[in-house]
């Protein structure tokens, strides 16, 4: 991992001694942990302060483990860019860059993907994106990099909840990074054609957004005659939508449902078991809903898909949740 990946330790070393911190908090994403001891004792090694690593999940810049900020003067959260309309004092973003090579499947994207393609990639591959661009320019191809809204840092980035980088004058999209969530996400959110390349399994591919929306259609379906909701509000910073929450319940009793607000900070199954409900409504991440409504012990949808069960918004018209 340590050689595949770049921690920036330099500057985090930089500022630790810039802010003359003593000690110091450390925040890793779960694909990361496996290197947090490794990292923090190099970090002790080089600035000579103390590390306390956070030992809570982080499922993005959205979610700054602030606890454990009240006990360090500084904290570093890798494996997120920040988020520009959200402010922690003393909380630094390392988005631990990719050092794998992209041009190879980006070379065998050049076979199916369009003349102009918007080019989209999560905090460890957008820094490539330039280099992208140039090298389908060479191929005679138009890639489009995309500012995006407040809650985007970097042109082309893409968050889970959030796909406002994608260029809206594309008729397809490239993205570049492992995995299928984000391209899933972008698929959804305009409902165009994208395309996966892949550059550490050097596969080009397309999400199977047919799968996901037979998915949501049925948590949909499921809550058509439920009577009552349990509207979730996330209490991390950068998740937290109080006000759509009570909106919803407001919604919900317009249409002769009962509702109630439940404001939690993980969202588990085990956390909702214990409530009599029969569908449940999270404004926190969109993926709680979209990517693990499997395994909760009633039907979870995002808000707009109330707005499709309560009848205030139609099929058709369903778009995906997004935090801007």
């Amino acid at each position: 991992m340590i050689e595949e990946y770049d921690f920036n330790l330099d500057h985090v070393t930089s500022v630790i001694k810039e802010k003359r911190a003593g000690v110091v908090g450390l925040q890793f994403p779960d694909g990361f942990r496996r290197e947090a001891i490794r990292i923090s004792g190099e970090i002790e090694r080089r600035a000579g302060v103390r590390c306390v690593i956070s030992a809570n999940s982080c499922f993005g810049a959205c979610d700054v483990d602030t606890r454990l900020l009240e006990s360090a003067d500084i904290m570093f959260q890798f494996g997120h860019a920040r988020i520009p309309n959200i402010t922690v004092e003393n909380a630094h973003f390392i988005e631990v860059t990719s050092l794998t090579r992209v041009l190879p499947v980006i070379g065998q994207a050049t076979r199916v993907i369009s003349d102009r393609v918007g080019l989209v990639s999560t905090a460890q591959f957008v820094h490539t994106l330039a280099g992208v661009r140039q090298y389908l320019a060479e191929h005679g191809i138009t890639g489009v990099i995309h500012d995006g809204d407040g809650r985007i840092a970097r042109p082309g980035l893409v968050l889970g909840c959030n796909f406002s980088a994608a260029a809206p004058d594309c008729d397809e999209y490239l993205y570049i990074g492992t995995g299928d969530f984000h391209a899933l996400g972008v698929a959804l959110a305009t409902k165009k054609t994208v395309w996966i390349a892949d550059p550490v399994t050097e596969e080009v591919r397309m999400p199977d957004t047919d799968r996901m929306l037979r998915k949501r259609c049925a948590a949909i379906e499921r809550s058509l005659d439920a009577q009552s909701f349990g509207v979730i509000v996330s209490t991390k910073i950068g998740q937290c939508r109080k006000n759509l929450a009570f909106d919803l319940c407001a919604m919900a009793e317009e249409h002769g449902l009962d509702a109630h607000i439940l404001m939690m900070d993980i969202v588990t199954p085990d956390a909702l078991l214990s409530f009599d409900l029969d569908a449940f409504v999270s404004t926190a991440c969109p993926r709680i809903a979209i990517d693990g409504s499997a395994i909760f012990p009633a039907p979870v949808l995002t808000p707009v898909e109330f707005e499709v069960v309560v009848g205030e918004r139609r099929w058709a018209d369903l778009v995906f949740d997004e935090i801007s």
